[in-house]
């Protein structure tokens, strides 16, 4: 399509270009004159002046046109005229000049009408030429690698291990990979192999690229990174001959590793598509499957890879041989945050007073890329302020943005439904204070932030891995506490309620469903989808229990949720004092901390 462009776009130049010689030309073209006609014309004062070049007369006329005549070599102009008639005295008026016919002008008007074609036609030609060698070369050069090589610092800084807080076992299994290519005659003395495959698991934000930058210092050899969507192409066989052309050049300077960032865009599982068996991903991850434990499969080049989706890759790429080591990522602990929050407030100035334990411990199950974007939030907080350091509160206020999303005081309630905002938020400041088993109250506040008209923040004294019936059964009845109490002060419900008792329905389904809480429907599991449909796979996997389960199971769901707002119902009711405490306080402050809220509920 483009040549066709180029084509036509170069036929519509030579068009106007010759358009406009001719016009030019043409305009330029004098009028032949005789002699006997030029005598008759000066005798008529049509002349103007007379331009002798040898035997070539140029002649402008009256009517500035432009003609042209001959005269013999040897004879005057002014005595061949009058000899023809014309009048002496006319001729004195007429300018008669005598020009060097050896010019440059003289020149190019003999040569410049036949050049003129000759030009347009070599640049036709050499444009063509010129396009054909670009074309090739783009040909040739699209089917390469688009890897490249690392460099040894991001930013001016190398990142090691070291920049890489937490992570013990997952920097273990990397570095074992790292000792291998430094020292491989150790491990050769034992018979061991050298791993052709690490598949790093993790959520996003988990730090699957920084550990593969870090490996990229540590390994002391060539690393080259790529992503998985450079492999895939329009073209059927272009990703392919990109996975062969970067095994070719790490084999070249192995030992070596090669990064595979977003693995699974390429190493999806093959069958489950729309695509047939030539589809272009299909053939770019049967190369990468022949690369990695093919026939030649005794090159010293490990592969590396991220995903955070593994449940849909091949299961031939996570056979034994290719990807042997499967290092997963999980979100950091309580000690893990802080070490983050000290690597990544290094380059900023801190408070002396600041405490990263204390926001350590407000910020659990944040990732590793979520705790630095709290302390960047954290900076520009304190920077709006136009204070010099970052201050504890700063930090805790970037958490709430974090979590929530910017407060947004514009949004300014009416009177009645801050009223109503205050009682929400303190029935569920109040069941969680009043119940065992739920996280402590660090926050109440009716100052919305992002999409929430209010909230209240209940953070874990401690990191879980593990959740009990009854926490689950005090968290549904904490969800219930706004829902209640609208309906306990105000005689109505709201609203406001709608994402409370969506979380609740999807923890009480959970319960039943997944985790056998349920008493009724005993220890089954029954698998749900989990939004994220595979195409092939999912799509026709329907639903593996009869109509008379799916009734027992929204009956039961039920019958937790009902539970949870009589648990709730009775809570309020036995502390409405309290609750009118917290309410009134909210009303009139707008926000609880959660030493003012503990000393409230006690006095």
């Amino acid at each position: 399509m483009k040549l066709i462009r180029s084509i036509a776009l170069t036929f519509l130049v030579f068009l106007a270009l010759s358009g406009l010689a001719s016009f030019f030309l043409g305009d330029a073209e004098p009028t032949p004159l005789s002699l006997t006609e030029l005598a008759q014309k000066v005798n008529n004062k049509e002349v103007k002046e007379i331009v002798i070049e040898y035997d070539r007369l140029s002649i402008t006329l009256a009517d500035e046109s432009l003609a042209t005549s001959q005269k013999e070599l040897n004879t005057p102009l002014t005595e061949a005229l009058i000899a023809l008639g014309a009048k002496p005295e006319l001729m004195s008026a007429v300018s008669v000049r005598v020009q060097d016919p050896s010019g440059v002008g003289t020149w190019l008007g003999a040569i410049l009408p036949s050049l003129i074609p000759i030009l347009i036609t070599v640049g036709i030609l050499w444009y063509f030429f010129r396009q054909a060698q670009r074309g090739s070369l783009q040909t040739n050069n699209f089917t390469k690698t688009k890897a490249k090589l690392a460099v040894g610092s991001q930013n001016g800084k190398a990142i090691t291990f070291k920049d890489v807080a937490g992570l013990i076992e997952a920097k273990e299994e990397v570095s074992e990979v790292v000792e291998f290519l430094k020292e491989p005659e150790r491990f050769h003395k034992l018979g061991a192999h050298i791993p052709r495959g690490v598949l790093l698991i993790g959520t996003p934000g988990t730090g699957k690229t920084l550990l593969a930058k870090a490996v990229a210092n540590e390994a002391g050899v060539p690393f080259y990174y790529v992503s998985g969507s450079d492999f895939v192409e329009l073209f059927v066989g272009v990703g392919a001959n990109r996975v062969r052309d970067t095994f070719e050049i790490a084999k070249k300077t192995a030992p070596s590793i090669i990064f595979i960032d977003e693995v699974d865009a390429v190493g999806r599982q093959r069958g489950a598509g729309l695509g047939g068996g030539h589809d272009e991903r299909e053939q770019t991850l049967n190369q990468i499957l022949v690369e990695m434990d093919g026939f030649e499969g005794k090159d010293a080049v490990v592969v590396m890879a991220a995903t955070n989706r593994p449940d849909i890759l091949d299961p031939a790429l996570l056979r034994p041989g290719r990807f042997d080591r499967r290092v997963i990522l999980d979100e950091p602990s309580l000690n893990d945050r802080e070490a983050i929050l000290k690597i990544h407030s290094e380059d900023k100035p801190l408070a002396e007073d600041i405490n990263l334990r204390v926001v350590a411990e407000r910020t659990p199950g944040f990732s590793g890329a979520d705790l630095a974007n709290l302390i960047n939030e954290a900076a520009i907080l304190a920077a709006r302020s136009r204070r010099s350091e970052i201050l504890q509160v700063d930090v805790l206020q970037a958490i709430e943005k974090v979590m929530l999303g910017p407060e947004r005081r514009s949004h300014a309630l009416s009177v009645r439904e801050k009223e109503i905002t205050a009682y929400h938020e303190a029935g569920h400041a109040l069941v969680a204070y009043s119940l065992p088993h739920t996280d402590p109250v660090h926050k109440v506040s009716i100052v919305s932030r992002g999409r929430a008209g209010g909230y209240t923040l209940k953070l874990p004294s401690e990191d879980k891995h593990m959740k009990t019936r009854a926490e689950f059964e005090s968290e549904l009845a904490v969800l219930m506490g706004g829902y209640t109490a609208e309906q306990i002060i105000f005689g109505d419900i709201t609203t406001g309620a709608s994402n409370d008792l969506r979380v609740a329905s999807s923890i009480a389904r959970h319960m039943v469903t997944q985790y056998g809480m349920s008493a009724k429907i005993g220890p089954v599991s029954f698998p749900e989808p989990s939004g994220e449909i595979f195409l092939g796979r999912d799509l026709a996997t329907g639903r593996e229990y009869s109509e008379a389960v799916a009734a027992q199971i929204d009956e039961e769901v039920r019958t937790l949720l009902l539970h949870a707002q009589k648990t709730a119902k009775e809570t309020i009711a036995k502390h409405r004092e309290q609750l009118e405490k917290i309410a009134q306080t909210l009303i009139e402050k707008e926000t609880i901390e959660q030493q003012e809220f503990y000393a409230l509920l006690k006095g």
